[in-house]
């Protein structure tokens, strides 16, 4: 990694899930969610960012949006399965990143709100133009992602250290 370029991390949501009669962690895409999943995979593609790992919530709803997702992109990155993303808060997805090994320069997480919105709110010191205002007034709808720059190893991921650098969600 150049010390001149930054890491990326980008918060992805778990597209729109149906509700059928399961529990809320085996809850599935609904037919908009996976038509939505394929879409933000081709924004994601559109970023340029080379991701080196995927971190995704075990949730059937998440691993079937990282399923639709990935195959837009270019290059298929790892792919951790991670119970602790399901639920987590902003803090505990801070820990669990910085676990991340520092051969990870971009990493791409698959969550859920309200952690996912959160954790971008804490992060982001910094925007780009009107990043956060666009993701403030849209708020963080299913199949929304933030796209979040920092320099420094994966420890060193704290609240504030990162800038917002763009934000995507599906009627945008």
């Amino acid at each position: 990694m150049s010390v001149a370029e930054p890491r990326k991390i980008v918060l992805f949501r778990h597209a729109k899930a149906d509700w059928p009669q399961v529990t809320d962690h085996e809850r599935p895409l609904a037919e908009r969610g996976r038509m939505d999943a394929a879409v933000a995979g081709r924004k994601l593609a559109d970023t340029g960012i080379p991701f080196d790992l995927a971190l995704c919530s075990t949730a059937i709803r998440t691993r079937e949006t990282w399923k639709l997702g990935v195959h837009e992109l270019p290059h298929r990155p790892k792919t951790v399965y991670e119970e602790r993303i399901y639920e987590a808060s902003p803090g505990e997805l801070i820990a669990l990143l910085n676990e991340t090994p520092d051969d990870a320069q971009d990493v791409v997480l698959i969550g859920h709100n309200p952690g996912v919105q959160g954790l971008a709110d804490v992060l982001a010191g910094s925007a780009d133009g009107d990043v956060r205002e666009r993701m403030n007034s849209r708020g963080f709808p299913a199949a929304a992602f933030a796209v979040l720059s920092f320099d420094g190893p994966w420890k060193s991921l704290e609240p504030g250290v990162a800038k917002l650098t763009d934000y995507w969600a599906p009627s945008e």
